[in-house]
């Protein structure tokens, strides 16, 4: 989610960081259980913004606020009302079929072992995975097309929403891409219009999220969120 705002225009980037990290606007990044937290967002949940004494909770809400707030180019989410309407529509279907999926990979394969101490069975990744892939054909079929991007010839926040999920398989060794190139190809545009640089920083954590098996995790922090992870796969 940090990377959005720069995303949204490259012009504000170092405006943006600076102000990140000022009282006066502040993108919140903390553990959803913190006090911290609570004092940005009622749900106890990231992303959260806060913007002076304004909050805000919830990534679409939290991106539509930026690209208004920063009067980002057209493109991102445009005046056009039935541009607009086609980035509405991938962003409400988005949320019940690729989010739905993609990131239980990371805590199939990661996170809930973590915690837990014990790897889940392989059965549970290929549901998934199968779950993933009837979601990538509607995408590939009825979003993207024969289309450069999801709402036509330029990059939207449709995009940015629907890349951040898919590169979460991708971060624990299950690559979405390979076998897919109207997919593979659509990611390469997404990275060029974003700039490869920006890309890769913005996906360092993801790509790089095996890494946390090798750190110690404090017992109670454990007793508290296996419950937690093993529900969100229900």
């Amino acid at each position: 989610m940090p990377w959005f705002p720069a995303a949204l225009d490259n012009k504000h980037r170092q405006q943006d960081n600076q102000t990140a990290g000022s009282d006066e606007g502040l993108l919140v990044s903390r553990p959803s259980n913190s006090e911290g937290a609570g004092k940005v967002s009622l749900l106890k949940k990231v992303p959260a913004l806060k913007d002076g004494d304004f909050t805000l909770a919830e990534c679409t809400a939290i991106l539509l606020y930026l690209s208004r707030k920063y009067n980002t180019p057209d493109h991102w989410y445009p005046s056009d009302i039935q541009q607009r309407a086609r980035v509405d529509e991938y962003l409400s279907w988005h949320h019940t079929n690729i989010r739905a999926n993609a990131p239980k990979t990371m805590w199939i394969k990661v996170l809930i072992p973590l915690f837990t101490g014990q790897p889940l069975p392989s059965e549970k990744l290929q549901e998934v995975m199968e779950g993933l892939s009837t979601s990538l054909k509607q995408f590939e079929e009825r979003f993207l097309q024969d289309k450069a991007f999801i709402i036509g010839s330029e990059i939207s926040l449709a995009d940015l929403v629907a890349i951040v999920e898919l590169m979460q398989p991708v971060g624990v060794g299950c690559d979405v891409f390979e076998d897919r190139p109207r997919l593979r190809e659509w990611r390469r545009r997404v990275e060029d219009a974003v700039g490869k640089e920006l890309f890769f920083q913005a996906h360092e954590m993801i790509l790089n999220i095996k890494e946390l098996s090798n750190i110690q995790i404090d017992p109670q922090l454990k007793e508290q969120l296996a419950p937690v992870l093993m529900k969100m796969l229900k």
